[in-house]
């Protein structure tokens, strides 16, 4: 049997834009992406701390080093420019895999998004 748990958690960043009118899916910096080990495409879930919606979308890739955090299409009526979210991703795994596997999980600057 698998189980899902946490594969890899961005704690508190901050939304830099939104954009109602895009497909769909949450844009990152790609040095974000790499410090919590997520890919583009992988499956999201979006943790908005400021008004406690949670939504689940996909990566797509952003400009390096520019700290983008930006919520696409319906993504965008669930977040403001300026909220601090959450994003996180899971696996799954044997039980007894997920008893060994660590985590991920990256605490950037909640001001300007950048690793600390």
């Amino acid at each position: 049997m698998l189980i899902e748990v946490l594969k890899s958690k961005i704690h508190r960043i901050t939304v830099t834009e939104s954009n109602l009118n895009y497909i769909g899916s949450i844009t990152l910096d790609p040095l974000l992406m790499e410090a919590a080990d997520m890919i583009e495409g992988e499956k999201v879930q979006v943790l908005n701390c400021m008004n406690g919606e949670r939504l689940e979308t996909y990566i797509i890739t952003g400009e390096k080093g520019s700290g983008t955090v930006c919520l696409n299409g319906p993504a965008a009526r669930k977040v403001a420019p300026g909220d601090v979210v959450i994003v996180v991703t899971y696996a799954h795994m044997t039980r007894d895999e997920a008893i060994a596997f660590k985590p991920t999980i990256i605490f950037p600057d909640t001001v300007t998004n950048k690793l600390v």
